[in-house]
């Protein structure tokens, strides 16, 4: 019996408690400290986007991007039904509806065909999910969002430091959310960033985040007091939080390069079984690099995958499935609007597993291939 391996374990890098105990000598534990600029200074080259902020969730900068849109009852936003809640909720707070849309078999970011026929005049935004850390197709995204005049917001929780044909995920849009959850590849064990790409967005994110006042404009000096001045809520992270993140965050390089190393691992042990029909590997899109993010394989339906998760399991291997589509959902069905049926959305759910993906795997990813494929074998 091997050791039990979880689909995601947490890892020290470097200089984690380095910077944690440089932060608390530094004296100030609330957010916008040094730690919070530096990180917001590294987010901006690993994104190419013009601003950043960091926030406590990727949810926290899903809702501020949902304000930005000044979104409101009435209004529709645009979104895969194969995305985390998050995505939706933001738009839920805000009264509007998200309008769930089928995802393209060949890449499971959603379809642009089908973004394109269902825009409406109360269409206010497209929420463009990247999925495994692979872009979603943002060309023609951005094509359709221009015709229309609305938002693009990509939610890269998954994608930092993947590329599109040669640009950075997280400055593609309009803005984008970044999450630094315990199970992405950089991590503070929760944590989030928006980047933006319009400067008439930046004043306004600010305040956003500092429960709709300005003080950032006063700690910069650029007003004599700050004062409630738009909506807002408390988004900001401690210090403590970005020091850890700022440690990651340094190490990108290291951590996507191991990444990577174990997702080109499966994809070559996995190879024959996709050959003899067994499984689908994981799809890398037209024009698109990944980060190593997550490495998932498609069983032929959904008898299948659950045999298969329960002898992972037997064997003490975590091997998750993921979401149970919005549109499908409790919430969804209340608030939520489904374009029709998304056949594609629901195979994928049905048939999609995730293998272990985590800095520290190491050997024990022999553990996982050996009883993946003596699994697959029987199938």
């Amino acid at each position: 019996m091997v050791r039990h391996i979880p689909f995601n374990r947490p890892s020290l890098i470097g200089n984690e408690i380095k910077y944690i105990r440089d932060a608390v000598r530094l004296g100030q534990l609330a957010g916008d400290g040094t730690y919070t600029g530096k990180c917001q200074d590294v987010i901006c080259t690993l994104t190419a986007a013009r601003k950043s902020l960091i926030t406590h969730s990727c949810t926290a900068a899903l809702e501020m991007a949902a304000v930005l849109c000044d979104l409101g009852s009435g209004d529709e936003v645009i979104m895969p039904s194969f995305t985390f809640v998050s995505t939706a909720n933001a738009v839920v707070l805000r009264g509007a509806t998200p309008v769930f849309v089928d995802i393209d078999p060949l890449t499971l970011n959603m379809d642009p065909a089908e973004v394109a026929k269902h825009v409406t005049p109360q269409t206010r935004a497209i929420f463009a999910v990247h999925y495994a850390g692979f872009p979603a197709d943002m060309d023609a995204l951005a094509e359709i969002s221009k015709a229309h005049d609305l938002m693009l917001v990509e939610d890269a929780a998954q994608a930092l430091g993947a590329t599109y044909k040669g640009r950075l995920a997280g400055s593609l849009g309009d803005m984008a959310t970044l999450s630094f959850h315990e199970t992405k590849n950089i991590i503070s064990g929760e944590g989030g960033a928006l980047t933006l790409n319009r400067e008439d967005l930046f004043e306004r994110a600010e305040i956003i985040r500092e429960k709709g006042t300005n003080r950032s404009q006063f700690f910069r000096g650029q007003v004599d007091k700050y004062t409630w001045v738009d909506v807002g809520s408390s988004y900001l992270p401690g210090e403590l939080i970005a020091a850890y993140l700022f440690a990651q965050l340094e190490a990108h390089s290291t951590i996507l390069t191991r990444r990577q190393a174990i997702f080109d691992t499966y994809m070559e042990v996995f190879a024959p079984f996709e050959e003899l029909g067994k499984i689908t590997r994981t799809k890398t899109p037209p024009h698109c690099v990944g980060n190593g993010h997550m490495f998932y394989l498609q069983l032929p339906d959904l008898k299948a995958r659950t045999r298969f998760i329960k002898e992972m399991g037997e064997r003490d291997i975590n091997t998750p499935f993921h979401y149970v589509p919005l549109h499908s959902a409790p919430a969804g069905l209340k608030f939520g609007r489904t374009t029709g049926p998304l056949p594609c959305t629901d195979h994928v759910a049905d048939t999609l597993v995730r293998l272990p993906m985590y800095f520290d795997l190491g050997p024990d990813i022999e553990a996982v291939i050996s009883a993946a494929s003596d699994i697959l074998q029987t199938l």
